[in-house]
């Protein structure tokens, strides 16, 4: 039996951000059916840190993880919010160097 997850946000305008959200990274970054795309919105209460953002990774390869944050909530971001093309390469995670922010 399913356990339901309250964290799970359910408010339709919500999953639809997050959809659209993936269809931009998608076609930003020219990323084919197979390549993955996560996104999830963070709450932080840390000093400093956005009350909530939105974290979008992707992967172009098994070994090839894209990473970057939005400092805003899923249904406040809008697509000129996501990187240029350009920076595609720099949005790689060394895996063996870690990120500080995640």
């Amino acid at each position: 039996m399913d356990t339901p997850n309250p964290f799970l946000k359910k408010n339709p305008a919500h999953l639809a951000a997050i959809r659209q959200i993936k269809a931009w990274t998608q076609e930003r970054f020219s990323l084919g059916e197979p390549d993955v795309v996560s996104v999830v919105e963070l709450a932080c209460t840390l000093p400093g840190c956005p009350p909530v953002d939105t974290v979008v990774t992707f992967w172009t390869a098994p070994e090839t993880r894209h990473h970057f944050r939005i400092f805003k909530a899923a249904l406040d971001v809008v697509e000129e919010d996501l990187p240029p093309y350009w920076m595609k390469d720099r949005l790689i995670i060394d895996e063996i160097m870690g990120c500080p922010c995640c």
